[in-house]
């Protein structure tokens, strides 16, 4: 490998909806993470990477949302985003343009003040504010913590992405290269898929359900000669009410999140994709250790 050669690995934390996912699918320049408008859309620890054989290669861990827990589910996720800031060689942490530090910030600063990794701090969706109003923003911030950059972006609109590149390869030691140039994820294309269906469903549901929703995969395999996969996934959430609202009147919602989960599928396997889905109630598995881990939440340390 070339003595010049950095790779590391960068953890990427904020609050729950604050665009962590979009701003890692775009550095990544391919959709791992699944994206919403609502919040807690992680749950797991994503893995991806970036590899340029000049540079190095930056492993992106996309932690859930840091936050207050209201159940297992959500002490998991919190222990994930937390234990990794330890881990790492930089820290992203991404925030939102303003002049106000609310509760949920100064406990992520709170945690930083613990760990002695650089801090990138991202201030991002400035599209959706007045150029003169970023300056502002950036002085709030540098008043909480010490850090080593501080970086302007909009992850939707792909503004400034080379500066976040460029910015971590700095703080990043020189070594090895940890996948092939090729690798974009380490999650299995069945995990990826689960998580498909769950942002389709994210997208279609009214605010009240998602947060209770869980996808397993039961099925996925080939059919003999190719060009199909055949795909039985089941929805399970917490209560009957929302059972009903999942398939919708004459099975319109279910069919709907089945279309939208195909195409995406389809595009990502790169072949024909015959999708069946089925709705079950568990009551409560956001509170089960059990569910959790069926689920696929595994705490790995």
């Amino acid at each position: 490998m070339i003595n010049n050669f950095k790779s590391g690995f960068v953890t990427i934390i904020g609050r729950p909806n604050v665009g962590k996912s979009t701003l890692m699918n775009r550095l990544i320049g391919q959709k791992i993470a699944i994206t919403s408008n609502k919040p807690q859309t992680t749950r797991n620890r994503i893995q991806t990477v970036y590899t340029d054989m000049e540079k190095g290669q930056i492993v992106f861990l996309d932690t859930p949302g840091i936050h207050k827990a209201k159940n297992k589910l959500g002490e998991y996720m919190v222990n994930v985003a937390e234990k990794t800031l330890n881990e790492v060689d930089v820290v992203l942490w991404l925030v939102e343009p303003t002049n106000f530090i609310g509760a949920g910030e100064q406990h992520i600063a709170k945690q930083l003040q613990k760990v002695k990794t650089p801090v990138i701090l991202i201030i991002n969706k400035v599209d959706t504010v007045e150029k003169d109003k970023v300056l502002e923003y950036i002085d709030t911030y540098r008043k909480i913590y010490d850090f080593a950059e501080i970086i302007p972006t909009s992850a939707l609109r792909g503004q400034n992405m080379d500066d976040v590149i460029d910015s971590i390869f700095k703080y990043l030691p020189y070594g090895p290269q940890f996948y092939d140039e090729d690798t974009i994820t380490d999650q299995p294309e069945r995990a990826i898929c689960a998580e498909i269906i769950r942002e389709k469903a994210l997208h279609a549901l009214n605010d009240e359900v998602p947060h209770g929703i869980a996808v397993s995969i039961d099925i996925m395999k080939e059919r003999k000669g190719g060009g199909m996969i055949d795909i039985e996934a089941t929805i399970v959430c917490e209560r009957d009410s929302h059972k009903g609202i999942i398939i919708g009147k004459q099975g319109a919602m279910l069919k709907k999140i089945g279309s939208n989960a195909r195409y995406e599928m389809e595009r990502l396997l790169d072949t024909k994709v015959n999708l069946k889905l089925w709705v079950k109630v568990k009551k409560d598995w956001r509170d089960s250790d059990f569910l959790i881990k069926n689920f696929g939440y595994k705490d790995e340390n």
